[in-house]
Parts: C-alpha cells; structure tokens; sequence
C-alpha cells in the first residue's frame, strides 16, 4: 500500500484537489493499492470545507469532495505516510518547519513529476481555479504514471 499526503497552506483549495483528483484517477485506472489524503501547514482553515470555487472546479469534472474537512498536518503524518508531496516551495518550507525535517527523503513538489517542475497555481490569490486543476492534473497524472508503471513516488 502506498500512502500519500497531500499539503497547501490551508486545506482548503490546491491539496483537496490533487486529494480527490488522483482518487478519481486511481479509482478510473482501477488502481487500488494507494490511500490518499490531504493536509495544511497553516491553522488558519481548520475545521473549514473545501473553498466553494475549488468544489465547484471538482464538480465539474464528476468530482464530489463532501465530508472533506480541512486539517494540519502533524509529526505523526511523516511516519503514516509515504510520500508527503507539496503544491508550492513554501509550503516545503512550513512543512519542513512543522514536521522538523525530511530524514526520509519523502517530501516532493507536485510539479516535479511533470516536464514542467515549479509550482502549482495558487487560486486563492489569483482567482484562476482552472490554471490551479490544469497543474494539479497534470502533476497527478504523471504520479499516476509512476505508480502504475512501480516507479518510485
């Protein structure tokens, strides 16, 4: 079982949805020896649901992220989780603040699966909800790739 963790800042737009977009690709791909799930760096959202525009960006592509409530991630998530893979390069840092490190080696930038490494688009600022899901399904799909062909996350 391969267990992997998602992180924004909040929990609240990009994390939930790489959360439930490589779900629907795993659950499509029939591919069912991975959990997912997401987190925050940040308290500032906890408790919250998933933000309206990004709900409504899952649900345009068959997507239902009900239930889904934003958290923090924890010192225990580096030990229950594989890979811990952040939308940005500041929430590396808030992580490797949080966590007290990567020893393991399991922290990763969604966009460094892709041919076109950096960060993912952060809706929250620029309002661009679509330029946000075309990273996150791009960096998805090409950890889907990986996982399916048992290259290393």
């Amino acid at each position: 079982m391969i267990k992997v963790l998602f992180v924004c800042h909040g929990n609240i737009c990009r994390s939930p949805m790489a959360e439930f977009c490589l779900k629907d690709m795993l659950a499509k791909s029939g591919t069912a020896n991975v959990t997912v799930s997401s987190a925050a760096t940040s308290a500032e959202e906890l408790g919250n649901p998933v933000y309206p525009p990004a709900r409504q960006k899952l649900r345009e592509h068959g997507i239902d992220p009900s239930g889904k409530r934003a958290r923090r991630i924890t010192r225990e998530d580096y030990d229950g989780y594989d890979i811990i893979v952040a939308m940005e390069r500041y929430n590396l840092r808030n992580m490797l603040r949080v966590i007290g490190g990567d020893p393991e080696n399991k922290f990763r930038l969604l966009m460094d699966y892709t041919d076109t490494p950096g960060d993912v688009a952060d809706p929250w600022y620029t309002g661009d909800f679509d330029e946000a899901w075309r990273d996150i399904e791009k960096g998805c799909s090409a950890m889907l790739e990986r996982i399916k062909t048992g290259k290393p996350l």
